[in-house]
């Protein structure tokens, strides 16, 4: 037992021992991550009112559209609409858009009372945080882009009874 491999054995073990400081890895950065406290940022560089916040937090009734009602606005939400709503809504916003023609049932017709009788934050958060199978487009479409879409889908004619 007391032989030349259990002395080899011992020093072998003594020697890795000695090369793992454990008490130094306890306090190395990868292992205590979150200890650091976090640097100060300057005023300005994080939103901490409005944006999508809002939108989240508010209930629908609340939101306002900070964009003036005019022809302006409803152009710009026109050409966001062309943009970003065509493809399943459609050129006419009836739900009969190219993409939205693989759906069942179709998207939604736009100009319907159900819609139309929605508040316009109700129609902003359906647009930024999605509904059912229609997608968030909060990081997609600008904020100012989806008010304007709000803006266009007011100039939609109602659709004709059947």
């Amino acid at each position: 037992m007391n032989g030349p491999g259990v002395r080899v054995a011992a020093l072998l073990v003594a020697a890795l021992a000695a090369g793992c400081d454990y008490a130094r890895m306890t306090n190395d950065e990868a292992v205590q991550t979150y200890e650091a406290p976090l640097p100060t940022m300057p005023a300005g560089t994080v939103p901490i009112g409005g944006g999508i916040e809002a939108a989240k937090r508010l209930p629908p009734t609340a939101l306002r559209s900070p964009l003036p009602a005019s022809a302006a606005t409803v152009e710009r939400g026109r050409a966001a609409y062309g943009n970003y709503c065509v493809p399943c809504h459609g050129p006419r916003a009836d739900g009969n858009g190219t993409v939205g023609q693989s759906f069942a049932p179709l998207p939604t017709d736009l100009r319907s009372a159900p819609v139309q009788g929605q508040s316009d934050g109700a129609l902003f958060a359906t647009i930024s945080l999605g509904f059912r199978r229609h997608p968030p487009l909060a990081d997609t479409v600008s904020e100012t882009d989806r008010w304007a879409v709000v803006a266009y889908l007011r100039a939609l004619p109602l659709r004709p009874s059947r």
